[in-house]
C-alpha cells in the first residue's frame, strides 16, 4: 500500500473555483469499497462526516460581489444660485483669494438669517466691499474682515434647544482630561502673569526692561542736554544739517525750494502739490512696484493734494528753549509714575509747532489733555493728521510754556514715558527726558532703522484693532492709549516665553 491517498477531484458548479482535496486511504475504502467524489449535493445520510464537512468548506469559498460605496453629496441652501466671485485685479492692495475666502464666509453667515439666497449674496457683497474700501493694506483688511464676520455672527438668531443642552466645561477640567473627576490635582500658576499684577510698581519694574539706552536715544535722534548751554538741546544724528542761507527752505511735503522773508513769510505765493500718503511697496507680476498709499500713484507722479503754500518742519533747527525733567523725592506710591504721551502739531511760519498734548496714565485714563496756541502764525492746521481745526484753537490761551510747567510738575527724571517715535513729541514739547519706552523700537521694522512701523499697523497686527480710521484726523488720546496697551501686551507675551 501507498503511504498517501490518491488525489480526489471535487467538481463544484461552474461558477465556483476548483478545489483539490487529499483524503486518507482509509476514508476512501470505508464507503462501499470504492472511491467517493463528494459534491455540493451530498447529504449527511449517504456520506461520512469528514466528506460532508469538506464539501461544506468548499461551498464557503464562493466569491461575493461587494457593492461600490457612493459618497454623500451635501445639498447647499444656495445650490440653485451660483455664488458671486471677486474679479482678479493685479497689484491690488489685498489679494483676490483672501477677499474671496472672506466673501464666502460672509455668505455662509448671511444665509443663516436672510430670507433668500439672493438677499444673502447682496448682503455679503456689500459688507465685503465696505471692508475692502476701508482698508489700505492686507493686514488692515484682515482685521476689518474679522470684525465684520463677528458682527454677522451676532445677527444669527440663537436656537434655545442647542444652548440649553450645551454643557459648560471649566478650563481645569479640560486640562485634567478624563480623570479630572476622579483625581485630585492642582494647577501651578506661580509663573503666570495676571492682569491685576501689571499695575503700579509691578508694571514699573517690568517696563524698566524696555527702557532705551543712552546710545539708542542718540541713535534715534532724541534731544539731549547741551553740555555747556543750559536750556539748549543737542542732536547726535547725521540728520542735522546746517543751512547757510536761512531765507532758503525746502518744503517737507513736495521737496521744492522756496524763499522766505526775515519774518518767515513766503516771498512768492506758490501752491504746494504733493502726496500726503507714504510710499509702499507692492508685489506685482515680475517684481515689486512702489506706490503712494494716498492715491496709488507711482514714484515721480504729480501730487494728488494741493495746499496753499510750502511748509517745512523746523523743529530740529530751533534747539533753544528746552527744559529738562529733574530728580524728585520718592512718592507715597513707591514708584515715580508711568505715562503715555502723544502730541499733535500744525505748520506755522517757523515750522511745526505744538497744538495739542494728551497724557494717559497706566490705567488708560486721561490725566492731561489740552489745546495749545502756537507762538507764531499758523499756515496749515494739518487737520488730516492732527485732527485740530481752526475752531479748536480759536479760544485757546495756553502756551507752550504753560504746558512745560505742568509736565515738569507731573513728571520726574525717573518717570517712564511711553510713546511711538517719542522723539517727535519731545521736540514739539521742547522737553528733554531720558527714561523712555518707544514702541517703534520695541516693535522694530524688519529692515531696521531708519524704517519704523506705523502705530496703526502695530495695533492691527498684535491687538487686532483698527485705529486712526477717522476721516477727521488722528486723536492724540487714542494714540497714547494704544501705546500703553501695546506695552502691556508685550510684557504678557514675553512672560509666556520666559516660562
Amino acid at each position: 500500500k501507498q503511504l498517501h491517498s490518491p488525489v480526489c477531484l471535487i467538481q463544484p458548479p461552474s461558477l465556483q473555483p476548483v478545489l483539490f482535496v487529499f483524503l486518507p486511504w482509509s476514508v476512501l475504502t470505508t464507503v462501499a469499497g470504492r472511491s467517493v467524489t463528494p459534491s455540493n449535493d451530498c447529504e449527511a445520510s449517504t456520506l461520512p462526516l469528514k466528506a460532508c464537512t469538506l464539501a461544506g468548506m468548499a461551498s464557503k469559498t464562493t466569491s461575493t460581489i461587494v457593492p461600490k460605496r457612493i459618497a454623500h453629496v451635501p445639498s447647499l441652501q444656495s445650490a440653485s444660485l451660483q455664488r458671486p466671485v471677486i474679479p482678479t485685479e493685479f497689484g491690488a492692495k489685498v489679494p483676490t483669494n483672501i477677499r474671496q475666502r472672506y466673501l464666502n464666509l460672509f455668505i455662509d453667515e448671511c444665509l443663516k438669517f436672510c430670507s433668500s439666497s439672493q438677499e444673502a449674496f447682496d448682503k455679503a457683497l456689500s459688507e465685503e466691499k465696505v471692508a475692502y474700501e476701508r482698508s489700505t493694506s492686507r493686514n488692515i483688511y484682515l482685521n476689518v474682515a474679522v470684525n465684520t464676520l463677528k458682527k454677522l455672527r451676532s445677527l444669527v438668531p440663537n436656537s434655545p434647544s442647542k444652548t440649553s443642552n450645551k454643557k459648560v466645561v471649566s478650563h481645569e477640567a479640560v486640562l485634567g482630561g478624563k480623570l479630572a473627576a476622579k483625581t485630585s490635582f492642582t494647577l501651578n500658576r506661580s509663573g503666570s502673569l495676571r492682569a491685576e499684577d501689571l499695575t503700579g510698581a509691578a508694571l514699573y519694574r517690568r517696563l524698566k526692561e524696555y527702557l532705551m539706552t543712552e546710545e539708542q536715544l542718540k541713535e534715534n535722534g532724541y534731544p539731549m542736554p547741551h553740555p555747556e548751554k543750559p536750556g539748549r538741546a543737542v542732536l547726535f544724528t547725521a540728520e542735522e544739517k546746517k543751512t547757510i542761507d536761512s531765507s532758503c527752505r525746502i518744503c517737507c511735503r513736495c521737496g521744492t525750494e522756496y524763499m522766505v522773508s526775515a519774518s518767515g513769510n513766503c516771498i512768492r505765493k506758490e501752491e504746494c502739490v504733493h502726496h500726503w500718503g507714504r510710499l509702499r511697496k507692492q508685489r506685482v507680476p515680475g517684481g515689486w512696484e512702489t506706490h503712494y498709499s494716498c492715491c496709488s500713484g507711482a514714484v515721480g507722479s504729480p501730487g494728488c493734494q494741493v495746499a496753499k503754500q510750502h511748509v517745512h518742519d523746523g523743529r530740529k533747527e530751533s534747539l533753544d528753549g528746552f527744559v529738562k525733567t529733574f530728580e524728585k523725592l520718592p512718592t507715597t506710591d513707591g514708584y515715580p509714575g508711568i505715562y503715555a504721551l502723544d502730541c499733535e502739531m500744525c505748520y506755522t511760519k517757523q515750522g511745526l509747532e505744538l497744538t495739542r498734548v494728551t497724557v494717559i496714565n497706566s490705567d488708560l485714563k486721561v490725566v492731561y489733555d489740552t489745546f495749545v496756541k502756537p507762538d507764531t502764525k499758523v499756515v496749515d492746521y494739518n487737520t488730516r493728521f492732527s485732527g485740530v481745526t481752526e475752531e479748536d484753537l480759536e479760544n485757546t490761551s495756553i502756551t507752550l510754556r504753560d504746558v512745560q510747567a505742568v509736565l515738569l510738575n507731573m513728571f520726574s527724571a525717573d518717570t517712564i514715558l511711553i510713546g511711538h517715535s517719542l522723539e517727535s513729541d519731545l521736540f514739539a514739547l521742547k522737553l528733554i527726558h531720558g527714561t523712555v519706552v518707544d514702541t517703534a523700537i520695541v516693535f522694530p521694522h524688519r529692515l531696521g532703522l531708519p524704517y519704523k512701523r506705523a502705530l496703526r499697523t502695530l495695533m492691527a497686527d498684535y491687538l487686532k484693532r483698527i485705529i486712526q480710521d477717522n476721516v477727521e484726523g488722528h486723536d492724540s488720546s487714542e494714540d497714547a492709549r494704544a501705546c500703553m496697551e501695546l506695552m502691556v501686551w508685550k510684557i504678557k507675551e514675553d512672560a509666556k516665553v520666559k516660562r
